[in-house]
């Protein structure tokens, strides 16, 4: 009878702690779903000039106004690659997209599996064809930006250092050599 109380209450507590473990998957899967749904909801609301950062864990929390943070609790190659789709969609804008120059001379020493991130986000980005820049030139760009355009920073957990990624939205429809004709029809043309 003893035992059957003892196996019983086991059985409880089992039962519980897969309950809590279950509620707490459901818990992350939505804060993880969460983001997403604010992201969708940004990328309709900007456009040309915005800026949308993609950064690790020790990314600072800016103190401005313009800038937005989200953090995602997520992998950054993961969340770079549905940002990236998510821009790919759009029928409005198209993405520019910076490195820091520093990840580029990280050595495996310094960082083991630096190699292979590199790699991993190479895949992500090459078709876009981006370009690396000082890390502090990207808080010199994002600083002026934030003064007129917002700013969406998508914080991961990510502990690879200079490991971020930069994304200057731009127009999708309209290109540079077409507002090149513009400028000069207006000129020849007032």
């Amino acid at each position: 009878m003893r035992t059957l109380k003892y196996l019983l209450a086991l059985l409880l507590i089992i039962s519980c702690a897969i309950a809590c473990k279950n509620e707490a998957s459901k818990i992350e899967e939505s804060t993880s779903e969460s983001w997403k749904l604010e992201f969708k909801k940004k990328l309709s609301e900007y456009g040309h000039r915005n800026w949308i950062l993609i950064v690790d864990k020790a990314f600072p929390l800016q103190n401005s106004t313009g800038i937005v943070t989200i953090d995602t609790h997520q992998d950054l190659l993961k969340v770079l690659d549905y940002t990236l789709s998510q821009i790919d969609s759009s029928s409005h804008v198209k993405p520019l997209i910076y490195t820091d120059k520093e990840l580029n001379y990280i050595s495996k020493e310094q960082v083991e599996n630096i190699g292979d991130y590199r790699a991993a986000l190479l895949k992500s980005i090459g078709k876009y064809q981006p370009q690396s820049m000082l890390h502090d030139s990207v808080f010199v760009n994002i600083d002026k930006a934030s003064k007129l355009f917002k700013v969406l920073v998508l914080k991961t957990d990510e502990v690879i250092p200079y490991s971020s990624v930069f994304i200057q939205l731009d127009c999708k429809y309209w290109t540079t050599e077409k507002e090149n004709n513009l400028r000069t029809n207006m000129r020849f043309h007032p």
